[in-house]
């Protein structure tokens, strides 16, 4: 996808032009006043076609900032139709410039809900992260709130991990020898012939994002892939050779991956938009966590069922467990 004021650059009108002589490029403002606005109402009416069908719903929210740091508040709706598909729609996408108070974020979502003609009698759920605010605001607007599963798992891993000075060393070790390739093209130039000489994929180094805890097992994984590339590429240069992991830092890289990746298919199985993910947390509590629990001297969630609902967002943490899952 480009901006629109692409159509007025030289250079494509010259493709243009190339392609067919006879075409004549529309202007910005028609593609800005135009041709988008009609493409936006077409979708709103046959959106709006869909929820009218709907006898119940159950919607998303969340609060971000785009890379300009500009504040936005996102809603999507949850149905099934008359086929008894279940189906997602992106409401909307507001500019939300006001302060992030729960009385704003709760009149904000009511206006959304009420903009698309849903009845709020009909709603089942909203969904929502574990900020204070979003927590408030479904209760001002006196409607059932479900924590975000992906949100508390990303939590209860980064509890989990965050007291352990040897993982956080060696997820700095990680994070250096990722930024050393992502900011140099001749070193990913140098990887990319390792990769053929050692017959590895020719797979990218991952860079974590810090409010992604799967990105973090990503990047543990790819460099554990392309250990041999990596060592190769560094050792040529004396400068680089700190950037090599030494044989404990792959050792702490090798135990995390052995722990986590499960939870990271897991946390797969959760993005899914054409089922029902509430089916799915059986999976993590099947017999090995259940049996960790009971070892413990604990009751475990029963099949199917977790503690996601509670609203007290610090006491079911599995981080706040004092005890540990035997495995």
């Amino acid at each position: 996808m480009v901006p629109i004021y692409t159509v007025t650059k030289e250079g494509f009108k010259k493709m243009i032009r190339s392609l067919d002589k006879r075409y004549v490029i529309p202007s910005r403002t028609y593609f800005s006043q135009v041709a988008i606005p009609d493409l936006y109402e077409k979708c709103r009416a046959k959106v709006e076609t869909e929820l009218s069908k709907v006898e119940y719903y159950a919607v998303t929210t969340d609060l971000w900032s785009s890379r300009t740091t500009e504040p936005y508040i996102s809603l999507t709706v949850h149905f099934i139709d008359e086929d008894f598909t279940l189906k997602s729609r992106c409401l909307q996408t507001a500019f939300f410039p006001e302060n992030h108070t729960s009385e704003n974020i709760a009149a904000g979502l009511r206006e959304a809900v009420a903009a698309w003609g849903l009845d709020e009698t009909r709603q089942v759920c909203i969904t929502t992260d574990n900020a204070a605010n979003m927590v408030k605001a479904a209760s001002l607007n006196e409607w059932t709130r479900l924590q975000c599963f992906g949100h508390r798992l990303h939590l209860a891993v980064e509890n989990a991990v965050k007291k352990d000075r040897r993982i956080n060393r060696t997820a700095g070790v990680c994070k250096k020898l990722v930024g050393h390739f992502s900011h140099s093209w001749k070193a990913r130039s140098a990887l990319e012939k390792a990769q053929k000489e050692l017959n590895l994929p020719s797979h990218s180094l991952i860079t974590e994002c810090q409010t992604r805890w799967g990105s973090r097992q990503m990047m543990i994984s790819r460099i554990l892939e392309q250990q041999k590339a990596l060592s190769q590429v560094l050792s040529v240069d004396k400068k680089l050779r700190h950037l090599i992991p030494n044989w404990q830092d792959i050792d702490v890289l090798e135990s995390v991956s052995k722990s986590l990746g499960p939870l990271l298919e897991f946390t797969d199985a959760l993005s899914g938009e054409d089922y029902v993910k509430a089916a799915r947390y059986g999976i993590l509590f099947g017999p090995p966590v259940q049996d960790g629990l009971h070892h413990c001297g604990q009751q475990a969630p029963s099949q199917g069922q977790s503690d996601i609902g509670d609203d007290d967002d610090n006491h079911d943490m599995p981080g706040d467990c004092s005890c540990k899952l035997q495995h």
